[in-house]
């Protein structure tokens, strides 16, 4: 398709793949013939995947749009609609602005431009750059306290081991044995608070394999009463990740949403490639999203904005560790985990670059 205009003749599939906004060409029987590279970003998914699809197949709730684009096609006149919430089959709820152009191709026929403008972008890239920065703080606090406990904690074992050689009576010696293992408590508890201490082993790793061994763990674990899916997208390529890492950072939030089950329900594992992404304020070509979605009681409020604080849990005999730890591990390779809860639905999203570097 080309745009005339004297004796200049623009391709204007580069203009709408050069364009900040999201731009979807639907002909005259709903169906999207052309989508841009913000577009693909904004739907999460490939234009060779949403081309020729019906609009229901686009959007959930298609009729809101269909309205919109029946106006457009028979007043030929444009259409503009404000905060409009759009639900996708497969990604989070949408709130954008709308407009709906009617344009003509060279052959006389008829389609709509429409183009959509996301409200609470910089909303979304402000909260992950405050997750980001809240676990980095967290982490650094973590390690200060680590260094102040474990010196003393190693001190007081050593003064335990010492006085046990001195006490003949093995009742007293009982004592002298729950100090010891309390303090290598502490000391593992501060261990796993800080997590892992070693470079990360950086090495292509096949997410699908990694969810395919966390989902066999937990089968195995929770019994029959727990049904977990698998709703994968094969093109995603391999992640440049330490696997041991990624694998126990994914098993801390599936192990999570097995507890909030409480055995019995749904989890679905979902994978999918987000194109010129945003994870905080760093754009990418490329970010694999993970989803670990579950159908519990979900989080409570009061409870959401300091899930991936450590010591932070809705269980008695939660660690409250297994998020703070998931967080930081998937931080370490350059992304981040967010969280949605609402009654019968929890979604965590592991958001992991696929680009070594990202675009300016």
């Amino acid at each position: 398709m080309t745009v005339d205009q004297g004796h200049a003749s623009i391709d204007a599939v580069t203009i709408l793949e050069h364009m900040g906004t999201a731009v979807l060409v639907f002909d005259d029987q709903y169906r999207l013939k052309s989508i841009n590279q913000a577009g693909e970003a904004m739907l999460a998914h490939s234009a060779r995947y949403l081309s020729g699809r019906d609009l229901a197949q686009v959007f959930v709730n298609a009729e809101l749009v269909r309205f919109s684009l029946n106006s457009t096609l028979e007043n030929e006149q444009t259409v503009s609609q404000h905060g409009c919430l759009l639900q996708l089959p497969d990604a989070s709820d949408l709130r954008v602005n709308c407009t709906f152009t009617p344009i003509r191709d060279s052959a006389g026929e008829t389609f709509v431009l429409l183009e959509m403008r996301q409200i609470d972008h910089h909303l979304r890239i402000e909260q992950e750059e405050g997750l980001i920065m809240q676990q980095q703080a967290t982490h650094e606090l973590l390690r200060g306290l680590a260094h102040e406990i474990k010196n003393p904690l190693g001190g007081l074992r050593g003064a335990a081991q010492l006085l046990e050689r001195q006490i003949g009576e093995a009742g007293l010696r009982e004592y002298t044995q729950i100090i010891i293992s309390e303090a290598d408590r502490l000391q593992s508890l501060m261990d796993r608070m800080l997590g892992p201490n070693n470079l990360p082993k950086i090495e292509p790793v096949n997410i699908h394999e990694v969810l395919e061994h966390v989902r066999d763990l937990v089968r195995v674990e929770a019994g029959e009463a727990l049904h977990v899916y698998q709703d994968y997208d094969p093109s995603l390529p391999d992640i440049q990740a330490d696997r041991d890492l990624l694998l126990q950072a994914i098993l801390n939030i599936v192990r999570n949403a097995v507890q909030a089950l409480e055995g019995r329900g749904e989890i679905i594992l979902r994978t999918r490639v987000r194109r010129h992404f945003n994870i905080g304020s760093n754009k990418y070509r490329l970010v694999a999203r993970i989803q670990i979605i579950d159908n519990g009681p979900g989080i409570p409020e009061e409870l959401r904005k300091q899930i991936f604080y450590p010591m932070i849990t809705g269980r008695s005999e939660g660690t409250g560790l297994g998020l703070s730890i998931a967080q930081a591990l998937i931080n370490r390779h350059r992304g981040l985990i967010e969280c949605e809860s609402q009654l019968g639905k929890t979604v965590f999203t592991l958001l992991l670059p696929l680009d070594e570097k990202h675009e300016s």
